[in-house]
């Protein structure tokens, strides 16, 4: 199955402001069609998953696998419109997340960089370290060149205020390096924080290496988002990215 995309949208990034803050919040990138279209895909998943469990589900992790027809989404012209300028034409999808937030899953999400990648099999090389796995899934630190190449991309399917647990972000952090929670607590101190208040449909493009955190919702309900990595880059000594695909 491949959801087609006719609409080519005229929606992009305002470049100079994302290079120096690490992040921008553009609204209005998906139509509520394709929001829905988007939900209506995802569904069927959460509740078989609620079905064998009993739970609520707040996030499916390498969703390309779960959901293959989220290859064809993520080739969208309006989601394409906003890579292409960070990261060139050639860039792809190496990795898609469901995340929600609900009642019984209302987490919390210290200030942190995005230091981990997701690969097919650990190969040792050098440079790439140290090495951890999360559902079974091989994550390793990879050099900060390997991240430089690298874009998130979060699509907003409800909309997110100060209440539901934004995102928060300390703008111009993806510029230091990797950072220890010491340095990140020192850089809320010395620049503050910016919330990422987001309507349905809208995107917030984020460096992995900008510092982040999302508090719990005050008044929980859903905050449904995607979040996909973009890379632009191979990975070397026989390494592969999980799930490339898109683009």
């Amino acid at each position: 199955m491949c959801i087609q995309d006719t609409h080519k949208s005229a929606v992009s990034a305002p470049q100079g402001t994302f290079d120096d803050d690490g992040y921008v919040v553009v609204p209005g990138v998906l139509s509520s069609q394709k929001i829905n279209t988007l939900i209506q895909l995802i569904e069927p998943e959460c509740r078989s998953r609620f079905e064998q469990s009993g739970c609520d589900v707040h996030a499916i992790r390498n969703l390309f696998d779960v959901l293959p027809t989220m290859k064809s989404v993520v080739a969208w012209p309006d989601i394409q419109n906003l890579i292409e300028p960070v990261l060139g034409p050639g860039a792809f999808a190496v990795r898609v997340i469901y995340f929600d937030k609900l009642p019984g899953a209302n987490w919390k999400v210290p200030w942190h960089q995005d230091q981990t990648i997701a690969v097919k099999h650990r190969i040792d090389v050098p440079g790439f370290g140290p090495w951890s796995v999360k559902e079974g899934v091989p994550h390793v630190e990879p050099p900060t060149s390997v991240l430089e190449h690298m874009l998130t991309v979060r699509i907003h399917l409800d909309d997110c205020t100060e209440d539901n647990g934004p995102l928060r972000v300390i703008p111009g952090s993806h510029q230091l390096g990797r950072l220890t929670p010491d340095d990140a607590r020192g850089q809320l101190d010395k620049h503050g924080e910016m919330v990422c208040a987001v309507k349905s449909g809208g995107v917030v493009l984020m460096r992995p290496m900008l510092l982040h955190a999302s508090s719990p919702c005050v008044s929980p309900k859903h905050r449904r988002v995607i979040h996909i990595e973009f890379a632009a880059v191979k990975l070397p000594g026989g390494l592969e990215w999980v799930e490339p695909g898109g683009g």
